[in-house]
């Protein structure tokens, strides 16, 4: 087995992670690593440091934690362990991943209420004032940014201008937007971050983080429900023992994403990662108007990440088909989640330039299927 074996992949990943990554950042798992040893455990410091100098100018005022698991083992880290027994948390949700976070809250038995918003429409951020004025027991606030059910990209620095007017805690789940959108968590009084390896720092799943704001983390002792998944002695071992995780840790995966983080800072960090982004999104949502696909959203509610279409108007159109046409030519898109609404995804993140969404639309062009049966009728 050579080289090629291990990186070379049969198709690209345009989806909102897993996703296509560098033959470098695979090459990096190609060697094992102690768990107890510096020369790791400096480098989960060294990712740790890293990751809030990503998030904010204001460094001093922060700290990541590393959880194992998807991203929604963080998510419910930090669900479980910040929201204390009397405390009462608000999630704003407008698609399937806010709708997971409250869940989530639920089933940990956290008091919880829920803004219910339009998964194709922008987010009543008057409702939310008018939550925040009513009901003075809601003591955190939590919002997806990316909502790759559609993906919109939600307003975080007007909720959180609401949020903090009203003196609550906020939180945002940044899983798929991290690293591929320009924001400085301080300046928008972000108190908790959550987002993953496999995103748009495109390291590989196997964990994701939080930034928390030390601050308001350190009153969260003893709050968490559950061992595992309890971010305070998380963090706190990786405080006072040098970056050690308390359980085994996804040594490969870390050593990875410190890859992934490397060549974020050679491409010129996350400002010119969010501009690749936001080409890769113009060329695709462009290219396939031109081919009769209507996008879900309108462009002031689209995210760079990942861009829902609408089915073709064809009763001859199957998705399975057209999916399978795809990966014969080399690319895997993703099947819809919006609950009404037949629909499709296609992601922008990863190792993917805008060659290769021109790559994707001449692939499309060729496989619409669907127009020579009707053709053939």
């Amino acid at each position: 087995m050579n080289q090629n074996d291990f990186t070379n992949n049969p198709y690209i990943l345009l989806t909102p992670g897993p996703l296509t990554t560098t033959d470098t950042v695979k090459l990096a798992m190609m060697k094992d690593w102690c768990t107890w040893d510096d020369d790791y455990n400096n480098i989960v410091q060294g990712i740790r440091k890293s990751l809030v100098k990503l998030a904010t100018k204001s460094e001093d005022q922060y700290s990541t934690v590393l959880m194992q698991g998807s991203g929604t083992f963080s998510v419910e880290s930090v669900i479980g362990t910040v929201v204390p027994r009397s405390g009462k948390l608000l999630v704003i949700a407008n698609g399937v991943y806010g709708s997971r976070i409250v869940k989530i809250a639920k089933t940990l038995g956290i008091n919880t209420t829920v803004i219910d918003s339009s998964e194709v429409e922008a987010i009543d951020l008057n409702r939310l004032a008018v939550q925040l004025e009513n009901d003075t027991e809601i003591t955190h606030v939590a919002i997806v940014h990316c909502e790759t059910t559609t993906g919109m990209l939600n307003p975080i620095e007007k909720v959180s201008e609401i949020v903090k007017r009203y003196n609550r805690v906020f939180i945002v789940d940044a899983m798929s937007s991290f690293g591929g959108v320009e924001l400085d968590i301080a300046d928008l009084n972000i108190d908790y971050i959550i987002s993953s390896a496999n995103k748009c720092i495109e390291g590989v799943p196997g964990f994701g983080f939080a930034i928390v704001k030390k601050d308001e983390f350190e009153k969260c002792k003893d709050n968490a429900r559950s061992v595992s998944l309890d971010l305070y002695d998380q963090w706190k071992t990786m405080e006072e023992q040098n970056g050690k995780w308390r359980f085994t840790s996804p040594t490969h995966v870390v050593r990875a994403f410190a890859q992934a983080l490397k060549e974020l800072e050679e491409e010129g960090g996350i400002k010119e990662r969010a501009s690749r982004y936001k080409n890769n999104q113009k060329v695709l949502s462009e290219g396939m108007k031109k081919l009769q696909f209507k996008p879900i959203l309108p462009d002031e509610l689209q995210s760079p990440i990942i861009t829902s279409f609408y089915y073709p108007d064809s009763e001859n159109f199957d998705f399975k088909v057209f999916y399978q046409k795809l990966k014969e030519k080399g690319f895997v898109i993703y099947p819809g989640k919006v609950s009404a609404l037949d629909t499709f995804r296609i992601g922008n993140i990863g190792d993917v330039h805008q060659k290769d969404i021109e790559a994707l639309l001449q692939a499309i062009e060729q496989s619409i299927y669907w127009l020579d049966t009707v053709s053939e009728k």
